[in-house]
C-alpha cells in the first residue's frame, strides 16, 4: 500500500485525497537495505501509561465549511463554522476572509464586533479582526483547555472532513484554496515552543509497493492543494527503520498542540485589547441583545440549532493519551494484524501533554461519551506495537508473511483531525 492509500486510511484524505504527496519509489521487494538503519525510540504503551481519553464532536458539513455574510435585522452576521476534522489547519484562512467580509460592512465610526466562540476558529477570526484595527469582544460558554479544539488530534491536515466527495462546488474551492494559503503561511510563522507548533516527522508503514498515484488522483489534489504543499515521501525499505512492517514512507507535517497553541491565542487576543465574556445564546433574540453592529459566528455545531443549519452534522472523534514520552519525537500510522487476522490500526502522536494514540470517526454520534470498547482496541494495539518494537529481533516478532492486504475505507477505522 502506497503512502497514498495509507494516508486516505488513515482520514487524511475526507475528499479521497491525501495531503502530503507521494515520492514513487518501487525497488525490488527484496532489495537489501541501502541506507543506515534509522534510530528512532520505541513507544512504551502499557495500560498503566494510561492518562486520559478525550472526546470531541467534529462540525461537518458534506459542502464544506461556510463563510459567508448576511443581513439579520440591524446587525450584520458572518458565518465562520463548519470545518469538519480541518479546523486548526484552516482557521487562519477562514478568519481573514471574514475579516474581510467584515470590513466591507464595516462602517468607519463604529469598529466594535462580536464574535462568538473560543475555540481556533473563532480565536482566529478574533486576531485577524485585530490586526484589521476592529475591537474585539469573544462570546462563549467554553474557554481552553475546555473547547472541542482542545480535543483535536491537531496535525496540518486541510482536508480532513473538510467537505464529501460531490460536495464541492467551484466558489468553495476557490474559498477552500484561500483558506488553506493563508493559513499554512501563519502557521509557519509561528513555529516554535511559544505557540506549541512544531515540523515532525511523520512514517507510514507498509507492506505493499503501489504504482504512484493515477493522473486523475493527481490532477484532483492539485486542484485543491497547490504543489508546495505537496511535500513527497521517502520509502524506507526492509532493514532501513525500527517499525514491523516491510517498508515505511517517511515524510514531515506540522504537529499544533492545542493545550499550548490555544491558550497563547487567548493570551494574543487579551494582550491586545479583546475581551472574553461567559454567554450563552439560545435563540437569535439573544443574539440581537448585543449592542456590536456586527456578529461574527464561530459555533461550529452551535450553527445547527442557533442558526439552523441542518446540514451540520456530528462527527465524533475519541483520543486516548499515553504519560508523555519525551524521547519520542515521530508521528506514525499504520496497522498490525491481531491474533485473529483482524487488522488493528496504529496512530501516534506525541505531545508534551501525553502521546495521543488513535483517533475515530462516528458520523452523526452525539455522545462526549468516550467508547470503552474503542479506547481498548486502540491501547492493546499499541501495546502490541510497544511490545513488539522493544523486542530485541523487532522484525521477526510479527510473521511478514502475512501480508495486510486491501484495507478497508477510511470511514470504517478513524480519521485524522486538526
Amino acid at each position: 500500500m502506497d503512502r497514498r492509500k495509507m494516508l486516505k486510511a488513515s482520514g487524511l484524505a475526507a475528499l479521497g485525497l491525501g495531503f502530503t504527496g507521494c515520492a514513487s519509489r518501487t525497488p525490488s521487494l527484496l532489495q537489501p537495505a541501502t541506507k543506515p538503519r534509522i534510530q528512532l525510540a520505541s513507544l512504551n504503551a502499557s495500560w498503566n501509561r494510561v492518562i486520559r481519553t478525550t472526546v470531541g464532536l467534529r462540525p461537518y458539513r458534506p459542502s464544506g465549511f461556510v463563510v459567508r455574510a448576511e443581513k439579520l435585522d440591524n446587525k450584520t452576521l458572518v458565518h465562520n463554522y463548519g470545518h469538519g476534522g480541518a479546523g486548526h489547519s484552516l482557521a487562519w484562512g477562514t478568519g481573514s476572509l471574514a475579516a474581510d467580509l467584515v470590513s466591507e460592512a464595516a462602517t468607519q465610526g463604529d469598529r466594535r464586533v462580536a464574535v462568538l466562540g473560543c475555540g481556533t476558529v473563532g480565536l482566529t477570526a478574533a486576531r485577524q479582526l485585530q490586526r484589521r484595527g476592529f475591537e474585539v469582544t469573544i462570546y462563549t460558554l467554553s474557554v481552553p483547555p475546555n473547547t472541542t479544539s482542545n480535543k483535536a488530534w491537531a496535525g496540518f491536515t486541510p482536508t480532513s472532513r473538510a467537505v464529501a466527495i460531490g460536495g464541492r462546488t467551484p466558489a468553495w474551492d476557490t474559498q477552500f484554496r484561500q483558506a488553506v494559503e493563508i493559513s499554512y503561511r501563519q502557521l509557519q510563522l509561528l513555529v516554535g515552543p511559544n505557540y506549541g507548533i512544531t515540523w515532525i516527522d511523520d512514517y507510514a508503514m507498509t507492506d505493499e509497493l503501489r504504482e504512484s498515484r493515477s493522473a486523475e488522483a493527481r490532477a484532483e489534489e492539485a486542484r485543491l492543494l497547490p504543489a508546495h504543499m505537496q511535500m513527497g515521501t521517502e520509502l524506507l525499505g526492509p532493514g532501513e527503520h525500527p517499525f514491523p512492517s516491510t517498508y515505511v514512507n517517511r515524510g514531515t507535517r506540522m504537529r499544533i498542540e492545542p493545550s499550548i497553541y490555544l491558550e497563547a491565542l487567548v493570551r494574543d487576543v487579551t494582550q491586545f485589547g479583546g475581551r472574553i465574556v461567559i454567554r450563552k445564546f439560545d435563540t437569535l433574540h439573544d443574539l440581537m441583545s448585543l449592542t456590536e453592529p456586527i456578529v461574527v459566528n464561530s459555533t461550529g455545531l452551535g450553527s445547527r440549532t442557533l442558526f439552523g443549519d441542518e446540514e451540520l452534522t456530528p462527527v465524533k472523534g475519541q483520543l486516548t493519551f499515553l504519560v508523555p514520552q519525551p524521547e519520542l519525537n515521530y508521528i506514525l500510522f499504520g496497522f498490525l494484524r491481531n491474533s485473529e487476522g483482524g487488522l488493528m490500526p496504529i496512530t501516534v502522536m506525541p505531545r508534551r501533554d501525553g502521546i495521543a494514540l488513535g483517533t475515530t470517526g462516528e458520523r452523526g454520534v452525539w455522545t462526549l461519551e468516550p467508547n470503552e470498547e474503542s479506547r481498548r482496541r486502540t491501547v492493546e494495539a499499541h501495546i502490541a506495537l510497544s511490545n513488539i518494537m522493544r523486542s530485541p529481533r523487532p522484525h521477526t516478532v510479527v510473521a511478514r508473511s502475512q501480508r495486510l492486504g486491501k484495507v478497508p475505507a477510511l470511514e470504517t477505522f478513524f480519521d485524522l483531525e486538526s
